[in-house]
């Protein structure tokens, strides 16, 4: 650590300050989730109002004797402020209670740390970390704040906290390196992918929405999946099939939450541009959260900061088995699916979401009626193993009579890889035209 602190319990004092202010106000009972999470032992809930945070102790005097004394009945060793404390306010709390304090914005940051996995999600944490604690270094560097001296003990000319800076600076430009690295890598593989014309979903939705249940049940995966506030933070891409659009990668991502810090934001880019390249997002809601809808407003925040609130979106009201509801699509005036109401832990709706992706994302299917001579075997058994045949016939003089659908795309693909021209066996209002009509 780049500061020393005393060290920290797992039990812990809950703080949460009930503003008038409606875009500063908290969800008590999200902080609660969001501490078990952390792996914290709630001892007790300190509530207050305040029409603006006391800008030395953020509660104030009163509240703060109130917060010693429960610190003292429960022999707490943390205190957790469901709200974004500054620097000074962390460092007098600290000192007026003898004791760790931690923000939201420091536990979400733990959180984090525990869940990720991948090496580009460490990366993607450690930066945050880092970047959140370069504004809290002064504290418990007093005694470090002369240069040191003595025989073996002289340093560069600088103080033990200048020094520290320097080396957190030379950390943070190091791991920006290592990700752009990741970032560029993962638009190589998007181009690789649009180039194979390729459509690519993401999953995003608020945090426990059942994100990655879904990509589960959707993948026949096993991505970690739990009843808990960020399960997932590393980015997993999967193979789907999609009728009348073939294969699709999904992605699964992290969920979003009330104020995410912008730390956070920055630190994860390379992988929430996953939904800002997407082909078309998928809105996972939980159904049965009585704040779903403050919770989608939060979302729409953060695609907001990432440039995605252009990617087309279908919304996925997830859990519908808590709810007195059947599976159904909902669709906007041109028949275009909306929202589509489904269980992922029960498999509830699944081919109603099969049908909304490929509606949305097949827009241009091609349905035919094509005569093949029997020297045409070949075309014949290509358009088979695209599954696109719907129905087959043989006429008295051994013609062939297929019925088709098939996205446009494959089959004009197809026909140039087999050397045939597609306007040949289309119908005249079906031909592709040439480039100068």
């Amino acid at each position: 650590m780049f500061f020393e602190r005393p060290d920290a319990g797992e039990t812990a004092i809950l703080v949460h300050v009930d503003f008038h202010d409606e875009k500063e106000r908290e969800d008590p009972g999200e902080f609660l989730e969001l501490v078990r999470s952390a792996g914290a032992e709630p001892a007790t809930l300190l509530q207050g109002s305040r029409h603006r945070p006391d800008p030395r102790t953020f509660i104030g005097s009163g509240k703060l004797e109130e917060l010693q004394e429960l610190k003292q009945i429960h022999h707490a060793e943390l205190v957790i402020f469901n709200h974004a404390l500054s620097p000074s306010q962390e460092r007098n709390l600290e000192r007026a209670l003898k004791s760790r304090v931690l923000d939201r914005t420091g536990l979400i940051l733990d959180i984090f740390a525990q869940r990720a996995r991948t090496h580009e999600g460490k990366l993607q944490v450690e930066l945050a970390q880092l970047e959140y604690m370069s504004t809290r270094l002064v504290r418990g560097w007093t005694h470090l704040e002369r240069q040191k001296g003595g025989i073996g003990l002289r340093g560069p000319g600088e103080t033990q906290l200048e020094t520290d800076r320097r080396l957190l600076r030379a950390r943070i430009k190091s791991i920006h390196k290592r990700l752009d690295k990741v970032r560029s890598q993962r638009d190589q593989n998007r181009r690789a992918r649009a180039r194979a014309e390729i459509p690519s979903v993401s999953l995003v939705g608020y945090t426990n929405a059942g994100k990655s249940t879904l990509f589960n049940t959707l993948t026949e995966s096993h991505v970690y999946a739990a009843d808990q506030l960020f399960a997932t933070l590393d980015p997993t891409l999967r193979r789907l099939e999609v009728n009348d659009v073939g294969p699709v990668v999904l992605a699964d991502t992290v969920g979003f939450i009330r104020h995410l810090p912008h730390k956070l934001v920055e630190a994860f880019q390379a992988t929430l541009q996953e939904a800002s390249d997407a082909s078309l997002l998928v809105h996972v809601i939980d159904a049965a959260d009585p704040d779903r809808e403050l919770n989608v407003g939060q979302v729409e925040t953060v695609l907001g900061e990432i440039g995605a609130l252009d990617v087309p979106t279908l919304r996925v009201m997830n859990k519908i088995d808590l709810l007195d509801t059947a599976p159904r699509i909902e669709r906007d005036g041109t028949g275009r699916p909306e929202v589509v109401w489904v269980s992922a832990q029960k498999g509830l709706g699944m081919d109603l979401l099969y049908q909304a992706l490929s509606e949305c994302l097949a827009d241009d299917v091609l349905e035919a009626h094509l005569t093949l001579d029997p020297s045409q075997g070949r075309l014949r058994a290509a358009l088979h193993d695209l599954g696109a045949v719907r129905e087959e016939s043989f006429d008295d003089n051994g013609k062939i009579r297929l019925d088709i659908r098939l996205p446009r795309r494959d089959f004009m693909q197809l026909m140039a890889r087999l050397g045939e021209k597609a306007n040949d066996y289309l119908p005249p209002e079906q031909r592709e035209r040439p480039v100068w009509d």
